[in-house]
């Protein structure tokens, strides 16, 4: 084993490189400070191109021979994004349709009440929903699909910028589109060679009824409005052209004979992260701030501002790479669709589709999680008013796993949002759960009539609202992903804004634990400690007490709270407290009657065999007491194993991937890899799989398919954690190594749980180079084929061992 110790390298991230991650003028905002839609300084431009060259463009890049559909702009629509904003695209030649989100824009408020089955209102007026902020249509009637030829779309997923070509009377058209971070807008450019012209209008709606204006003078057309709940916003477009004409008639733009065309929109809500303030600006005018983004942007050329985004999202996506083998000519050279469907009916591995998988998904992540709110179910890609579940933060898995990639696939300033989102809540969440938790209607309210602290709802909005039941046990896991980010980071001044949700939520559960007495299988009793009525998600009983979900998500909840005073070097004493506690905590045993690790307190199975939901598991992933190692006991292990074999290889994507990870974590490469291919499955008539452009698909029945994100960042998640395992302290090499990615291979870029990024490639199954280099971990201990190195570093270094 050769090793060489380096100092820190010019292409590894500082540690709060590592936590920010963003470039310039687009860095995200410190924790705590969630920018609203808000005026920014004049960004950074780039004085060199940044565009890659076109062979290292193709390596990265999905492509389609036909446009989306208007009417399947969730299948069909190419997503773009800066964060706040989001767009589908559907490149079609004569008709371009942008559906435009911003994720701020939420119907409903604070939602504090409970109807008398203790459920909160859960609806699109009550609680709210996520809806469309405008549509965007650039149309050219003289290219109708009829006279096209020559077609070809493509989704840049280093870049972020999706384009399309054609031929049309022998003359090329192409067109970008990219969603700006530095200019905070969504720009279209059309261009051509060979003589052509461009002769069409550029409209924009809005999707609740309002009212579109131009301006002549300004070159621009604009709308605001305000919803019901009071939150103002407003949209705005402007085109400009270096040849032709462009001017306003009536509400759209009109354009003639022009040899290029650019086109900007922006706009967003004058939504605040600020429970005080009720989450308003209310000196914010959306519609002037929008016009003033579009017409700032328009002062710089369309290559001026595409170096500047390609500059900004670069310097995101080549934080990491990843090489799972080579893939055949025939296969590459089917376009994405063709591809989806080669893999599934020849059950041919495909190495590069599915790199370009995990690639796909850390493209949503910069996309979708930039200086704003966190994704929800749909992140910021809508295709109307009604999304399903009202596009909301599920907290019993689905916005956890949304964040599951962020640190794995150097992304770790991407997390930013969701911990943002959390702080922002938490004084109303910390209100509403003590006004309304203990009232008599709540199923779940704490038997030893005493609260504190806070936790959540099943669903949540931006408002500090819930929705459907109380979800105690909600708070713990919103904390483990939390901590979890910590654990990547070591940074101290995250762990120190995180530390009250961290501290509310312990005090939530000192409150709410109960004594009960137990009987092991020797007949000796004793006395534990065990969480109120719950309901292990989604399923079985709805108030069982002692529920493994709970207890696990408690447990690890603690544990995290003895480190974090420990490393803050505060409440100490209480931390002693709470680490009795966790003592007395009862942990699940396996059913003497199916083997099975217990979902409830009984070796009775109270629900659904295969069921979704794996909560029972959150021991084994996400979180790690549960491991193939002398730590577990081994009927546990068994116990675990068996429990996750019952569940099934086929669910929804999402619980797919969580399947996929636990295998993982099992060191079964076979079964992960098989989950991970499962989710590739092409989605037809609403079938659970991937859709023509990628996005997971989930089965309603009757042939109806829904979007549903949380897969697009499960999947990757798991491809990495086949590949690398960490726990602070500890690290293994290929513990899940699928046979179709043995031959050889590379990961770079991918963040170590314990303060470390890693680099390894391997051949044969066998490492052959892995660098670690300190983000702020010091010590911890490489393991490789069953032999173990132990590493000490300080902030900064690295080391490379080679022939592992």
């Amino acid at each position: 084993m050769d090793t060489q110790h380096t100092s820190p390298p010019g292409d590894h991230p500082s540690r709060r490189g590592f936590l920010a991650l963003a470039a310039g003028a687009g860095a995200a905002a410190a924790l705590g400070a969630l920018p609203a839609f808000t005026a920014s300084a004049a960004p950074l431009r780039p004085t060199e191109s940044p565009l890659l060259s076109g062979a290292a463009a193709a390596r990265n890049q999905l492509w389609w021979q036909a446009p989306g559909s208007a009417g399947s702009m969730i299948r069909q629509g190419l997503p773009v994004g800066n964060g706040r904003l989001g767009a589908l695209a559907t490149n079609d030649p004569a008709s371009e349709l942008l559906t435009i989100t911003d994720a701020t824009l939420w119907t409903g408020g604070l939602n504090d009440t409970l109807d008398s089955d203790g459920q909160f209102p859960y609806g699109r007026d009550d609680f709210g929903s996520l809806t469309l902020l405008a549509q965007l249509t650039v149309d050219i009637p003289d290219h109708d699909l009829g006279s096209v030829n020559n077609y070809r779309r493509v989704l840049d997923l280093a870049q972020g910028v999706v384009s399309a070509s054609y031929e049309v009377s022998g003359v090329s058209y192409q067109r970008q589109i990219f969603a700006s971070l530095p200019d905070d807008a969504i720009v279209l450019h059309f261009s051509q060679q060979g003589g052509g012209a461009y002769t069409g209008t550029v409209s924009l709606t809005g999707t609740h009824g309002e009212t579109t204006t131009g301006s002549s003078a300004g070159r621009y057309a604009s709308f605001g409005a305000t919803l019901a709940n009071g939150l103002k916003y407003g949209a705005a477009v402007t085109a400009y052209s270096s040849s032709g004409k462009v001017t306003v008639s009536g509400a759209s733009l009109s354009f003639s004979r022009c040899k290029d065309l650019t086109v900007v929109v922006s706009g967003g809500t004058n939504y605040a992260p600020d429970a005080a303030a009720h989450f308003r600006d209310p000196s914010l005018d959306p519609r002037a701030l929008a016009r003033t983004k579009v017409l700032a942007a328009a002062r710089h050329s369309a290559s001026t501002l595409l170096h500047t985004h390609v500059a900004d999202f670069l310097a995101l996506s080549g934080r990491m790479a990843v090489d799972l083998g080579s893939s055949s000519a025939a296969q590459r050279e089917l376009d994405t669709w063709d591809r989806l469907q080669a893999r599934w009916r020849d059950n041919v591995p495909d190495p590069e589709l599915e790199a370009a998988y995990l690639q796909f998904g850390r493209y949503l992540m910069i996309s979708g999680s930039r200086g704003s709110l966190p994704m929800g179910l749909q992140g910021v890609w809508l295709d109307g008013n009604d999304p399903d579940w009202m596009g909301d933060y599920h907290t019993d898995i689905n916005v956890q796993m949304n964040y599951w990639a962020a640190d794995r696939t150097g992304l770790s300033g991407n997390f930013d949002a969701f911990a943002d989102y959390c702080l922002a809540q938490l004084p109303a969440w910390t209100d509403v759960t003590q006004r309304l938790f203990n009232t008599s209607t709540n199923r779940y309210r704490n038997s030893s009539g005493r609260i504190a602290g806070w936790t959540v709802a099943i669903s949540t909005n931006p408002y500090g609202g819930g929705g459907w039941w109380w979800h105690p046990a909600g708070n713990a896991w919103l904390c483990q992903s939390l901590f979890a980010h910590y654990e990547y980071t070591q940074d101290r001044a995250y762990l120190r804004k995180i530390y009250p949700l961290l501290k509310g939520a312990v005090q939530f559960w000192e409150a709410r634990l109960i004594t009960t007495t137990v009987t092991d299988a020797s007949g000796t009793s004793r006395q534990v400690l065990i969480a109120d009525s719950d309901w292990s998600p989604e399923q079985g009983p709805l108030d069982a007490k002692g529920i493994t979900y709970a207890q696990e998500a408690v447990w690890n909840l603690f544990g995290n709270y003895r480190t974090a005073t420990a490393a803050l070097g505060q409440d100490t004493g209480y931390g002693t407290t709470i680490d009795g506690l966790r003592e007395r905590l009862y942990l699940p045993v396996v059913s003497p009657k199916t083997g099975w690790l217990e979902e409830w307190m009984t070796p009775d199975n109270l629900g659904e065999t295969t069921h979704r939901h794996l909560s029972p598991l959150f021991g084994l992933f996400p979180g790690d007491r549960i491991r193939p190692d002398d730590s577990t006991p081994t009927d546990i292990l068994a116990g675990a194993t068996a429990l996750l074999t019952a569940r099934g290889m086929n669910s929804y994507g999402w619980a797919n991937a969580w399947r996929a990870l636990c295998w993982a974590r099992l060191k079964d490469a076979d079964k992960a890899y098989q989950l991970v291919v499962n989710n590739l499955k092409p989605s037809t008539n609403g079938s659970n799989g991937s859709a023509p452009n990628l996005f997971d698909i989930m089965d309603m029945g009757g042939g109806r398919g829904i979007f549903q994100i949380d897969a697009n960042f499960g999947t990757p998640s798991a491809i990495v954690e086949m590949l690398i395992y960490s726990r602070p302290g500890h690290i293994e090499l290929l513990p899940a190594l699928p046979a179709a990615w043995a031959a050889s291979g590379s990961l770079s870029g991918v963040g170590v749980r314990g303060g470390f990024v890693a680099d390894l490639s391997w051949k044969n199954g066998r490492v052959t180079q892995a660098t670690l280099t300190s983000v702020g971990g010091r010590t911890t201990t490489l393991l490789s084929r069953g032999a173990s190195r132990q590493i000490s570093l300080r902030p900064g270094e690295s080391v490379t061992l080679r022939n592992l």
